[in-house]
């Protein structure tokens, strides 16, 4: 049900357009304890294949956050709950509240400060 994507870039890099079509609930995800991000995308959308290589710059410096991969869509009741609007749109997750978020992102420094607050060992 949900996808975690491995901190490794070239393990990344090679789901790229793998979205978990399997959508966990919300009460799901405010459950979660560990520092998560939730990427909201679809597999056929340009941007999210577009900012693939900078999550995964970012994310190869936190190993230990969690990445959950969401494919969004009309009707998609996880993806409304967090009100996405654009895709990808990362959502930054401690204890399940949320820190951060960032919607189109289009440079690596911006993902790695926004992980840089949930993650306690950067």
């Amino acid at each position: 049900m949900l996808r975690h994507e491995s901190a490794d870039p070239e393990a990344t890099m090679e789901a790229d357009s793998k979205h978990s079509a399997g959508e966990p609930s919300r009460a799901e995800i405010d459950a979660l304890d560990q520092a998560t991000v939730v990427e909201f995308g679809a597999a056929d959308c340009g941007y999210c294949k577009a900012a693939q290589p900078l999550i995964a710059e970012a994310f190869a410096r936190h190993p230990g956050v969690s990445h959950l991969r969401i494919e969004d869509g009309p009707g998609r009741r996880l993806g409304r709950s967090f009100r996405i609007k654009l895709w990808p749109t990362l959502v930054f997750l401690q204890q399940g509240r949320e820190v951060a978020r960032l919607v189109r992102p289009t440079d690596a420094d911006a993902i790695e400060q926004a992980l840089a607050q949930i993650d306690a060992a950067p």
